[in-house]
């Protein structure tokens, strides 16, 4: 890789050097069609960046892959995403496989994605549904186009996504009321789970229900969240107070029986993946609307709002990524996290009735 003079040689036999410089650059050579050193260098780096961001499609690797064996390979080597994000993953990798068949990564156009949405679409997809797709394709691309197997990628901006406003699903907090009521019919495992994830905010599938005892420092009054995903949810979140007399009390009911806070009664070695039959028929038995048991992450976010918690702690809480460079800086201490505990219990008790309806069952069962 640099630069250098052809040499030929002349009629008489004598070796000649040529007097335009050329470069040698990833095993290609260019002519760089001047006699100045100097200007030559500068088209050799020129030439360097153009090829670091993948701009020369002549220095490009020959034979780009086929797009179902890149996508293999791109979510193989993904270890660090969680389980739940490689199962969508998967899905979408069906669905691509199944339209681009044998079409490899430099096949990939506008023109083809925009056929595979309206594709996708006649199929019965939605918006979400579609973007989740084009969101892996984006990533295998970006991949392909740090690996020079094709210049540039045109999912680089986001103008071929959909937009998902009319379609997604929007989040309900529940009130006080609500509240209570699920609370005064939620059975064996339920009603911890119900506390824990009002008043913490963590995701139910991928945080609350892998929740391990060994997590749960009752004497800092703190959860280590260890399993999430993103990066930015392994965090520690403060306990209320009533989340750890709830927290306590089931310890007490389940004894030493496993070390998942939340498992299945008959395989305590395993935790509960999901709770969707119990969830609906609490929902019944309260008489409070269909809703999502994810929502109760929106509840814990609106009432923390509402308490006057800082909004970069709020998110820190959450466990969300962010925007802004604040989360490479900012830190919240316990103290800092305990305070903002106190202060959205003492929201919940401020709208809380003072007749109180609901009752704790002594009993264990899920």
């Amino acid at each position: 890789m640099g630069l250098y003079r052809r040499t030929y040689r002349h009629k008489d036999g004598t070796i000649v050097k040529a007097r335009i410089w050329w470069i040698r650059l990833n095993g290609r050579c260019e002519s760089t069609h001047t006699e100045n050193k100097r200007l030559a260098a500068k088209v050799l780096t020129i030439r360097k960046a153009q090829l670091l961001e993948g701009r020369i499609p002549a220095l490009l690797k020959s034979h780009a892959p086929p797009l179902k064996t890149y996508l293999a390979q791109y979510l193989e080597s993904r270890t660090d995403i969680h389980a739940n994000t490689i199962a969508r993953y998967k899905r979408s990798q069906t669905a691509l496989e199944r339209f681009f068949g044998t079409a490899r990564v430099s096949d990939i156009t506008d023109a083809r994605i925009e056929e595979y949405k309206a594709a996708r679409i006649r199929g019965g997809s939605g918006p979400a549904g579609v973007n989740r797709d084009l969101s892996l394709l984006r990533l295998v691309l970006k991949q392909a186009r740090k690996e020079r197997f094709i210049a540039q990628s045109p999912l680089e901006d986001r103008e071929h996504f959909l937009s998902e406003k009319q379609t997604r699903v929007q989040a309900r907090p529940f009130t006080v009321v609500e509240e209570q009521r699920l609370l005064a019919v939620a059975k064996g495992y339920l009603r911890p789970l119900l506390v824990l994830l009002l008043d913490t905010g963590l995701r139910p599938n991928a945080e609350a229900l892998p929740l391990t005892w060994k997590n749960v420092d009752f004497e800092r009054g703190m959860i280590t969240v260890v399993a999430s995903k993103t990066v930015a949810g392994l965090r520690t979140v403060p306990m209320t107070d009533r989340l750890q007399k709830e927290l306590l009390r089931w310890k007490t009911l389940t004894g030493s029986t496993s070390e998942f806070v939340f498992f299945y009664p008959r395989n305590p070695a395993k935790h509960l993946q999901h709770v969707p039959k119990t969830w609906v028929h609490t929902l019944r038995d309260a008489n409070v609307p269909k809703r999502r048991l994810y929502d109760c992450r929106s509840t814990f976010c609106s009432r923390m709002y509402a308490a006057g918690i800082a909004p970069v702690l709020i998110e820190l809480l959450m466990g969300h990524a962010g925007n802004g460079l604040v989360h490479l800086y900012a830190k919240a201490d316990d103290d800092f996290k305990r305070d903002a505990a106190a202060k959205l219990e003492a929201f919940i008790t401020s709208k809380t009735p003072a007749v109180h309806t609901s009752s704790v069952s002594i009993r264990w069962a899920n």
